[in-house]
């Protein structure tokens, strides 16, 4: 094990939601990613999760990439922009080119740097004719910047079987616990380390839902989540605006 710290670094994707803990504060892929490295480190390894989410990509590289390399970890996980696909002012240009000198920079230090291309969220949300393009816009960015600087790239948009919703939670935008498991086992077969099996079992697809019965299902997820989003939109806030970073200082790992 080359690892004796870990650094991860990003918005909702990375912070955990929706995989609780049972005090309600969130698990996700990165915590799991985690504790199997600490298992095979030891003791020593450390450990800081510095997503929060609803970040935007200028506030993650101003406040979270150099608290991160300020801790010089061995390993670092970036993954941000997915948020900003979904807003009007996104600036494909500018994140593209911000995007491959961060990666530059965290390799620089000599840390190993693991990157995303986001799964297929847009399958059931609207807006999909809109966001899609900039999804795939940002992927290529991130294929082409592990590329040109040697990163470990984890592939999640080729990987179809994010399309059944039971990787999914509620709200249709963030993983469930089943899908940071997903994700978990697949950083981990990205870097040469084994994990529990379990976590890349593909969960069957739920029975069809009948069509008056899904329309409702659609409607309670409009008033419930994406009215309170657009809210947001229209005010200028955020859902990370009084979050805090979990693990805000390097540190033993615990389950």
């Amino acid at each position: 094990m080359r690892w004796r710290s870990f650094v991860a670094v990003g918005d909702s994707f990375t912070e955990g939601m929706d995989d609780p803990y049972p005090d309600g504060s969130y698990r996700g892929w990165a915590d799991l990613v985690a504790t199997r490295l600490a298992a095979e480190a030891g003791p020593d390894f450390r450990y800081a999760n510095l997503a929060i989410r609803g970040r935007l990509f200028p506030d993650i590289v101003a406040n979270q990439v150099p608290e991160a390399l300020a801790m010089k970890p061995d390993l670092v996980s970036f993954a941000a922009g997915g948020n900003d696909v979904l807003r009007r002012t996104f600036d494909p240009e500018t994140l593209v080119a911000r995007f491959d000198e961060i990666v530059g920079r965290f390799r620089a230090t000599g840390a190993d740097v693991v990157i995303f291309r986001f799964a297929d969220v847009m399958a059931r949300l609207p807006g999909q004719r809109l966001v899609k393009p900039r999804v795939e816009l940002l992927n290529r960015a991130v294929g082409e910047a592990a590329e040109r600087h040697g990163a470990i790239m984890v592939d999640l948009y080729a990987d179809d079987t994010y399309l059944n919703p039971t990787l999914w939670g509620i709200d249709r935008l963030h993983l469930s616990a089943a899908g940071h498991r997903r994700v978990a086992g697949q950083v981990l077969d990205a870097l040469g380390v084994g994990c529990d099996e379990q976590w890349l079992l593909v969960p069957p697809h739920p029975t069809p839902t009948p069509w008056l019965a899904a329309r409702a299902a659609d409607a309670r997820w409009a008033g419930q989540h994406l009215a309170p989003w657009i809210k947001r939109r229209l005010t200028g806030r955020s859902s990370g605006d009084t979050v805090t970073a979990k693990r805000p200082l390097l540190g033993p790992i615990s389950d």
